[in-house]
Formats: structure tokens, sequence, C-alpha cells
């Protein structure tokens, strides 16, 4: 007699037999395909073993917007939007940043609309700093320490440390870092809801919705 197992067929257990996901994993490693002309981002989500747990894709892309990023700089003055979607393709958040001139803002949602809550911009000199806020409360931020360097910090309300964007994580495998696209998001410890999932929002997506602010004009 032959058993069955309920694992989803595209997740990966851990040893501990329970499935991983994009919101229990401690270190989730983001690689931005590599494009010839990068005319949509798209970025494949893995574990720190290097197994695909999860994506982001950008839609909704007209074909101006496509023909402007392109020629120019100017795409990341229009309104983007981004799913986060698990192993099997199916979206978890929803990412909209609108069109902006000077700050950036991203509204996070669930799949059925519900608004999980908001990446906003603080600042607009010196180290960008992006609140988390959920119910109109801030449950915590995200702060550039070197943007070249790919160093963030993500903090609690309380301004605590709870998780690090960076390049570099010695506990990965080094295939996992064969090209420059690749970088770490590391959460210290579980998160309650809505910090995890802002948490993951803000870094999966910090390219597209954060880091592309520091590019500038053509």
């Amino acid at each position: 007699m032959t058993t069955q197992s309920n694992t989803p067929a595209d997740s990966h257990p851990d040893p501990n037999g329970a499935a991983q996901t994009l919101f229990t994993e401690p270190v989730l490693v983001v690689n931005q395909k590599a494009k010839l002309i990068e005319l949509t981002n798209e970025y494949k989500v893995m574990d720190q073993h290097g197994r695909e747990i999860g994506s982001v894709v950008e839609v909704g892309q007209s074909a101006l917007k496509k023909i402007l990023r392109f020629v120019s700089s100017l795409d990341q003055y229009m309104t983007h939007r981004l799913e986060i979607r698990d192993a099997q393709g199916q979206p978890q958040l929803l990412l909209t940043r609108p069109a902006k001139i000077f700050k950036s803002r991203v509204i996070v949602t669930r799949p059925d609309g519900s608004q999980v809550g908001e990446i906003v911009q603080q600042n607009m000199i010196g180290k960008i700093n992006f609140a988390m806020m959920a119910g109109g409360q801030k449950v915590g931020a995200i702060k550039a320490e070197n943007w070249r360097a790919w160093n963030f910090a993500i903090v609690d309300h309380a301004d605590q440390e709870v998780a690090r964007i960076t390049k570099t994580w010695e506990g990965l495998a080094k295939t996992l870092f064969t090209t420059a696209d690749n970088y770490v998001l590391q959460i210290h410890h579980q998160l309650p809801e809505p910090l995890r999932s802002l948490v993951v929002a803000t870094a999966l997506t910090v390219d597209t919705a954060l880091k592309q602010d520091s590019r500038g004009l053509g």
C-alpha cells in the first residue's frame, strides 16, 4: 500500500517536513533574470539552497511603457504593478507603485483586494528611508545604508532590526552568487503579520519599487 504526500509537487519540504513558502523561509535569494533588453522586470526567488520557491513579475505594461523603458529612464515616473507569486505561479501579494514625481509610494494588497499596507518614502536627501505602514500606523521601516553595496536594514516599529538585505551571506552556496543580479533577504526571526508580508514585499521588489529611484533621468 502506498501513501501520497499532501505537500504540493512544486513546493519543497524542509528537514522538519514543513513546506517552504515565501513567508516561512528565514533566507530568500532574489535573482533578476538576465535579459538582453530589460523591458519587463522579472525575478526568481530561491531559498538558501538555490531551490526556486517563488517569483516576482511586473504586469500590466503598455507598449508605450516598454518603449520608454528601452529609450530612457522615464518609466520610473509611471505606475508599476508587480505580482509576488508562489512556486506554483499563484499570486500571493500584489504591489502597485503609482506614478510619482518625487517621493515613491507602494501599495501592497492581497489577491482578494484587501490591503496589507503601504511602503512610503520618507525623505529625498541623504540615505533614503521607507516607512512600512498598516492601518495608518508605522509598523516598520527599510533604511538604505549603502545603495551601491546593496545594504539595507529593515526594522520594526521600535526601530529594532528584524531583517537585512545584502549582496553577501556566508551561509549561501557560492553558485548562488555567480552574477551581480543576486541579493539576499535575511529575516532574523519569525515576524507577525502584517509586518512579515510587508518585509517580504519590500525586499522582493526593492529594485523596481524602491532602488529604481536612484537611477535618475536618462
